[in-house]
């Protein structure tokens, strides 16, 4: 069984540590500065065994070198991030498998926000690390690649188990929220939700993770197709395609 610790870094950042106590496997998940995680693991663990990295921008690889260095950890990344992730050791392509621990993870290919971006999954586990994808209520920003990859993306996260948990890189939940009711609005779903954001960020708690359930049911970018969404953007007769550029266009700007 996997223990997942939250570990926030820089100004709205999410690293994640990851434990399999049978083995006693450490992980951390797109570190994003040294001193968090160190101080962190120091408290718990005193070692880190691996270090997966989602893609490779540098507020998700930024404590890298310096864990690596301490703790003598493997760099785990995409094997299309091997030159823009240093000091990488294990590089891992589309649908290859590995273990953390006693814990099998597949690996998959979600560009879109980046060209090398990749999830780390774990079917037995019910985890998804999406790192700058899949946001709660939201998706990442298209740097590298295109719409059309972004939307394959999010339609492969989507696929997932509904009780799947989604464990993203960043505190994007409330402007996300405000962004999903502006252009779904007859989404009741969406009500109950922002209640339970006001409510967690009230208590200055993270509002992830989250599940595919929930997503499917409130997060505009994986309703692309939904009747009232095409509505509201006077886009009924849209491919998913068309509409998704459109909201993604639309929260560029927002």
């Amino acid at each position: 069984m996997l223990n997942i610790s939250i570990v926030p870094c820089l100004q709205d950042n999410y690293s994640f540590v990851i434990h399999e106590a049978k083995t006693n496997t450490v992980a951390v998940v797109d570190p994003s500065e040294f001193g968090p995680i160190s101080s962190f693991i120091e408290k718990k663990f005193k070692k880190i065994d691996y270090i997966l990295n989602t893609h490779h921008h540098f507020d998700h690889t930024g404590g890298n070198l310096d864990l690596k260095k301490k703790y003598n950890s493997k760099i785990i990344g995409s094997k299309k991030d091997e030159k823009r992730i240093f000091g990488i050791d294990i590089k891992l392509s589309d649908n290859d498998d590995f273990k953390l621990g006693n814990m099998d993870f597949k690996i998959f290919y979600i560009p879109g926000h980046t060209s090398g971006h990749v999830c780390f999954y774990s079917k037995t586990e019910k985890v998804a690390f999406t790192g700058d994808a899949l946001f709660s209520l939201g998706c990442g920003r298209i740097f590298e690649g295109t719409h059309l990859e972004m939307l394959k993306s999010l339609n492969l996260i989507k696929k997932l188990p509904v009780d799947t948990r989604i464990y993203c890189g960043h505190e994007y939940t409330q402007k996300n929220l405000d962004f999903c009711t502006k252009y779904d609005i007859n989404n009741n779903s969406l009500e109950e939700k922002k209640k339970w954001i006001a409510s967690r960020l009230s208590q200055k708690q993270p509002t992830i993770p989250v599940t595919i359930k929930e997503e499917l049911k409130t997060n505009i970018f994986l309703r692309c197709d939904n009747h009232e969404v095409k509505k509201t953007l006077d886009m009924e007769n849209s491919t998913e395609l068309e509409v998704f550029k459109k909201l993604r266009d639309l929260k560029d700007i927002f």
